[in-house]
């Protein structure tokens, strides 16, 4: 398998390099560690605020909310990107409560002071009344540290933040050949559930859950993990890469099921042809998209390895996003939770379908049906009343039924198997940040 490797990559199926710090159930459900979570981890990362596709012109800005903050990130005249808290440094009201939208500059509602989109105060009511004089062209909003990579806009609010490509290290070498900048989000939903954010940390940094919650995936990837690479990387990050092909665990491994057999036709490839066999079709599926990939104006397959062409490539973002390259159509899933204001019991769980442009295509098929091929608007869902789609759905259900086991008494510590030593690693690395090594 052709794969990219850091220098220090650790073997993410072993646990010999981890300290064994337990993983309580208190960590889930209580205020105390939520908090310290937001004083030494949420303040010092970076997140992702927007889409670079939502700031096209000169004003547009879009809002992020993360607990009790707000950022708003705003096209400048000369097309970079700056990034401020929503708040006027005046009297500490909300500057903007839309979500998005754009403005030729920011107007506070309270007291009319307005704010260029560089951040520099440009008017206030009777501006000589200061003792400490004019503060037009003086005073600026508070500004925080703001780049982009992959098509997303991010921002830290540590001022002192490492570079946003350090702090990604190794993602944006392992991802190159996806370039993402050029795909098209074509779905994206925000799902509030009773859980904390951490379910999906864990959930993605192991794929031993597949067989039980995600049964019909055995019919096209390869989830065990003798087949499975696992990575673990110096920043925190991990990866995960699975082949496509059916598992030995699916109930008819050498036989062609329905989603394989999708699949293999969705190429020209007949499903008769690997009868007894079907793993062969794995490398059938790379040759095929070779042959005709840019004929079918897949140009973007020119740039992917064979292994991309066909395995499943799990990226695990410290600490809450998943980056899971796929050989669906060049489709990118992404995955983001974000804990609630004040309630460690639930969050947010954002699902972004990202595919790359195929020239003549104008809807695409996703995991939660046919799309346009253009930028999505938001989907805000709540588990438990809206239909939130297939594998989300699997994955939300035991969600919320764990948050409830682990407040109980029976409850101390995870007993993990090896393939999951990537779990333990992420609440090292968390504690690492609550404990100041980081």
């Amino acid at each position: 398998m052709d794969t990219i490797l850091h220098p220090d990559v650790m073997d993410g199926g072993t646990s010999a390099q981890l300290r064994g710090d337990p993983i309580t159930g208190d960590r889930y459900w209580s205020p105390a560690f939520m908090e310290a979570e937001w004083d030494h981890m949420w303040t010092r990362i970076w997140h992702i605020g927007a889409r670079e596709a939502e700031l096209e012109e000169p004003g547009d800005f879009v809002v992020h909310r993360f607990r009790h903050e707000a950022v708003v990130l705003v096209r400048q005249e000369d097309g970079s990107i700056r990034a401020f808290y929503n708040v006027c440094r005046h009297r500490g009201n909300r500057l903007v409560v839309s979500e998005a939208g754009s403005v030729p500059a920011f107007t506070c509602a309270y007291h009319g002071w307005r704010w260029g989109l560089d951040g520099v105060l440009q008017a206030a009511q009777d501006p000589e009344n200061f003792a400490k004089g004019n503060p037009c062209g003086k005073l600026r909003l508070k500004e925080v540290p703001c780049a982009t990579w992959g098509g997303f806009v991010w921002y830290s609010m540590d001022p002192d933040a490492k570079p946003l490509l350090d702090y990604l290290d190794p993602l944006p070498a392992l991802l190159a050949n996806r370039e993402m900048e050029k795909m098209v989000r074509v779905v994206w939903r925000k799902v509030e559930v009773e859980t904390n954010w951490k379910f999906a940390s864990d959930n993605f940094n192991e794929s031993y859950h597949l067989p039980t919650v995600h049964p019909q995936m055995v019919q096209m990837i390869d989830e065990d993990y003798k087949a499975t690479i696992f990575e673990m990387y110096p920043s925190g990050h991990n990866r995960m890469i699975e082949l496509g092909q059916p598992s030995m665990r699916a109930e008819h491994p050498n036989e062609v099921e329905p989603i394989w057999e999708m699949m293999l036709r969705a190429w020209d490839l007949d499903p008769a042809d690997f009868k007894g066999r079907s793993r062969d079709g794995r490398q059938a599926l790379q040759q095929r998209k070779r042959e005709v990939g840019a004929s079918r104006g897949h140009t973007y397959l020119e740039k992917l390895s064979d292994a991309e062409l066909t395995d499943y490539f799990h990226h695990t973002l410290f600490p809450n996003i998943t980056i899971t390259g796929t050989p669906v159509d060049g489709s990118v899933h992404i995955f983001r939770t974000e804990p609630h204001i004040s309630d460690p019991n639930k969050c947010t769980f954002e699902y972004w379908g990202l595919v790359p442009r195929i020239e003549g295509v104008e809807s695409v098929n996703t995991v939660c049906g046919p799309r346009p091929l253009r930028e999505a608007e938001l989907e805000h869902l709540v588990y438990g009343r809206d239909d939130v789609g297939d594998f989300i759905d699997q994955d939300l259900s035991v969600a919320v039924q764990q948050q409830k086991g682990l407040r109980s008494r029976g409850y101390d510590d995870a007993y993990l198997s090896e393939q999951e030593a990537r779990v333990r690693r992420f609440h090292e690395v968390l504690n690492d940040y609550l404990e100041g090594r980081r």
